[in-house]
């Protein structure tokens, strides 16, 4: 009786141990939690720590004996955990826990596929190349449980020299739309890896298509948006046309005016449907929307398709709709000189000069006169 009383009390007693909460206290060797996180277009690439700093807890100064040293070049036998002389580690590649490298979506690291997750990231120093390891467990502590058989990735690049870095640190730079390289440094050592995107523009596209059919897709202006998106990046033309239509006639939500018509002519020249495009132009600059700057561009971009003719006559209808304007005016010269028509283009130039609102006009109006006398074109 008596033995089985101590014994259900040291039950008690071990059972309430393990239900105690659990106090926060400083992290181990001062070793402190960082995280910092960058954008690569819509994916987030994270990494979180324990950062070390080059001075030992008791201030002693490590200098020149962290690399090789404190943490070892290869593989080492931690001696703890799975680790033993059978069994040897990577570096955590920080302090404490294990470092986290976490991506919201598939990336690239050093052009191999790494599928979005969290993961934990080990390295195997060297002092001509470095391994970088992407571990499917990112929860156990340390090392000391790494197994190879976990590996999600593996790659090798070279250490670089740096300048002197106090506590081990993550930073991003090379910054590009689709990749930057991610870079610890401490010592005088840095260690990058490259992290890319490669199908970043269909991810746009792809999040781009959710948000049409949500509030942004009650406004056409935000189909126009899209369907530019499309023209700029050469990427889903096809959708890009599709949301160039519903930008002019969704129901209760298009409208026709000259940004949603020029917008889907400029589909249409980049899918290579020239004519299409052409036409639904000159319908565009009848609408009443058409400003006399947006008449003007379009001459212009005829011009630069080598279609003076063309250009001419929409320079013409500028100035009809829009007389004694200096801007119309320039689009007569232009267009009459563009066809080697240089009278009628000097006559217009002549006309413009004194309707010169400034002195950039002024000193571009002179210019122009100036090789028209000679029977040269001013474009």
């Amino acid at each position: 009786m008596h033995k089985n009383l101590i014994t259900l009390l040291l039950l008690t007693v071990t059972s309430l141990t393990l239900l105690k909460a659990q106090i926060t206290l400083p992290p181990s060797g001062d070793n402190q939690k960082c995280e910092v996180a960058q954008y690569i277009g819509l994916a987030k690439v994270a990494v979180m720590w324990g950062s070390p700093d080059v001075h030992g807890p008791n201030g002693e100064d490590r200098s020149g004996k962290i690399w090789g040293e404190l943490v070892p070049y290869g593989l080492s036998n931690l001696d703890f955990g799975l680790s033993d002389e059978n069994h040897l580690m990577p570096w955590r590649a920080g302090a404490n826990e294990n470092t986290v490298f976490a991506v919201s979506h598939d990336v690239q690291i050093e052009g191999k596929p790494l599928p979005a997750g969290k993961y934990g990231l080990h390295m195997i120093p060297g002092k001509d190349e470095w391994v970088i390891i992407f571990s499917k467990n990112h929860t156990s502590w340390g090392s000391y449980f790494y197994q190879q058989s976990e590996d999600a990735l593996r790659v090798t690049v070279k250490p670089q020299a740096t300048a002197y870095t106090e506590w081990l640190t993550y930073e991003f730079d090379d910054r590009k739309a689709s990749s930057c390289t991610v870079r610890l440094r401490w010592e005088k050592i840095a260690v990058p890896f490259k992290v890319s995107v490669p199908n970043i523009n269909e991810l746009y596209l792809a999040k781009i298509g959710e948000e049409l059919r949500t509030e942004p897709g009650f406004d056409y202006r935000n189909f126009v948006s899209a369907s530019q998106f499309c023209v700029q990046n050469k990427v889903g033309l096809e959708q890009g046309l599709a949301w160039a239509e519903d930008a002019i006639s969704k129901k209760y939500i298009g409208q026709k005016n000259f940004q949603t018509l020029s917008n889907k002519a400029q589909i249409l020249t980049a899918m290579g449907r020239d004519a299409e495009a052409s036409a639904l132009m000159k319908e565009a600059i009848k609408e009443p929307t058409a400003g006399m700057q947006d008449i003007h561009m379009f001459a212009r971009s005829l011009q630069a398709s080598k279609k003076p003719q063309e250009a001419l006559e929409i320079f013409k209808q500028n100035n009809q709709r829009y007389p004694d304007d200096f801007m119309t005016l320039f689009g007569l010269v232009r267009g009459y000189s563009g066809v080697g028509d240089y009278k009628n283009a000097l006559k217009y130039a002549n006309l413009a000069l004194p309707k010169a609102t400034n002195a950039q006009q002024k000193s571009q109006m002179e210019a122009a006169i100036a090789k028209l006398k000679e029977s040269k074109d001013m474009n």
